[in-house]
This record gives C-alpha cells, structure tokens and sequence, in this order.
C-alpha cells in the first residue's frame, strides 16, 4: 500500500451516528517542557511497527533519538536505545518497499520508558495489548502522523488532546468523539501521551522529548548537529497553514485534503455546489456535516 492510501484508510462507515459538534478545539498554544524523570540508565525507545510503516515517521525519530547526546556529571551520554518490535521476528515491509527487521517480538521486548506508534496498517489486537500492556510503566507514549488512530484504538487518547496528519483529523474527531482534536500544529504533549502532525512533524516531537529529558541546550545541539533548521519543536503552532486546508474551487477531497480526479471521484451537491471526495467513507461524511467538513 501507498503512503497516499495509507493517509485516505478510513474506517468512517460507522461514523455518521454521531451528533453534529464542534470538530476542534481552540488554537493550540505551546507550552514549556515538562521535565520527564532520569535516573541515570539507559531510556529503551520501542518503535512499534508493522507492514506498511511509513519511513519517515520511524526513521525521523529515531535519528533524532539515537543523536541526543546529554552532558551528564561532565561527560558525553546516549542515553536513547531505540528498538523495533513488532508481532513475528518476520522481515517488515515498510514504506515504498524498505525491508526491516524487527529487533524484538511483543513476547520478549525489553520494557521501554518511550513508546513511538508511526503510520502503518491497522494493528492486530497482539500489538494494541502490548502497546496498552507497555504504556503502564512507560514514560511516554507517542504517535507519529495516522499512527494516532492506532493509538486512538488502544485507548490511551481517552479524554485526551491529540493530532495528526492534517487529512486525517476529520477522521480521528469522528470516530473518536471524546478526543480533544487540534489541527495545523507540529504535535500536542499531553502529559505521559504526545501526538505528532504528519510525516516530518514526528522530528519536531522527538526533538521536544529530549528537551523534556535533557533541557533546551540539548536538544538545540541535536538539531543543529542534525542540520535541522525546523523550530517546530519548540513552536509546534508553526504548523498553522493546514489548519484550513480546503481551497474551493481546486480539484482536492474536503474531508482529507487529497487531489481528485473530478471525472471519477465520488461527488455531492450542497447548496448548489458540487463538491468531490477521493473515496464513498469520505462522501458518506460530507454529506452528515457538510458545513462542519468545509468549516474545517
């Protein structure tokens, strides 16, 4: 599959029972780190992954993990251990065809202390009772991109404020109506559980969990060391432009953001426009709540 399919899944045929309401909430606002707890060990960094993965939702991160490199007591650390599990030691087929191979199975994973969920196919119940199972003793639980609809299903984004890719958080308010839903912004912290945007946003979090562990000065130098010119970390409202993504007029579904082929794409008529979505889930939305979906 895609990364473009991958970003139009939606599992919204059941969806449409739910009442009208507000999507999203008020402007997100970044806030100062809050210091995650160090004592002094090694942090294991589980990957959760599956076929499917998409590359930079993994990969990103992970750099950025595996480069932080804290000054502790005068002397240069790594306290990051990234890892990759998945459900079979199986070689994985990830994004555009990349193979990996997973470093452990959910059977014998060392515990880890951060949990990093990317966009992938949908989870088998093995991999939502492990990520559940782990979250229990983690400091941190992540998702990267559509990775949050996985989460989302674990659970663990309850009550919670989250995001994700800009297409998909039509998706993510609808099917999951008691979590707070902000869109155009890097990533939301929500304590012990953080969400990122799409794709490259998934760097911009990491790099603002090693601020949490480490401080401003430390996570400044793995970017610059990284090249990273993105401020996104530190200013996650930076993402601002797709808080309203839908252009009228141009060949694009308003329920996602994808580009359409008007010849063949689904279509609907509201007050006297017609408007295109890339796939039937999608129209079936619009047409519950068109004005929310073109409100945005």
């Amino acid at each position: 599959m895609q990364r473009r399919e991958m970003l139009k899944q939606s599992a919204a045929l059941g969806l449409m029972a739910t009442l009208p309401r507000p999507l999203f909430n008020a402007p997100f606002t970044s806030r100062a780190a809050t210091r995650l707890p160090w004592d002094g060990k090694d942090i294991p960094v589980a990957f959760v992954v599956s076929e499917n993965a998409v590359v930079i939702d993994f990969a990103g991160p992970w750099e950025m993990f595996a480069a932080a490199m804290p000054t502790v007591d005068g002397k240069m650390a790594m306290p990051f251990k990234p890892y990759m599990v998945a459900e079979t030691p199986e070689p994985i087929k990830a994004g555009a065809g990349m193979q990996i191979v997973p470093n452990y199975t959910f059977g014998n994973a060392p515990r880890p202390k951060i949990i990093v969920i990317p966009a992938q196919q949908d989870p088998s119940d093995a991999m939502i009772t492990w990520i559940k199972d782990a979250s229990r003793t983690a400091d941190l639980t992540m998702s990267i991109c559509t990775g949050a609809l996985l989460l989302a299903k674990t659970g663990l984004l309850s009550g919670r404020t989250a995001t994700t890719h800009h297409g998909a958080c039509l998706e993510l308010a609808y099917q999951y109506p008691d979590i707070h839903v902000v869109r155009g912004v890097r990533y939301v912290d929500d304590g012990n559980i953080a969400t990122s945007g799409g794709l490259s946003c998934g760097i911009d979090l990491a790099l603002h969990v090693v601020d949490r562990y480490f401080g401003r000065p430390t996570a400044t130098e793995t970017a610059f060391n990284e090249e990273y010119q993105s401020k996104g970390w530190m200013h996650p409202e930076q993402s601002s432009e797709f808080a309203h993504f839908y252009i009228k007029g141009k060949p694009m579904c308003p329920v996602c953001g994808m580009s359409i082929n008007p010849l063949t794409a689904p279509k609907s008529v509201y007050r006297g426009e017609t408007y295109y979505t890339c796939m039937p889930a999608h129209k079936q939305i619009f047409d519950a709540i068109p004005d929310q979906v073109l409100a945005g």
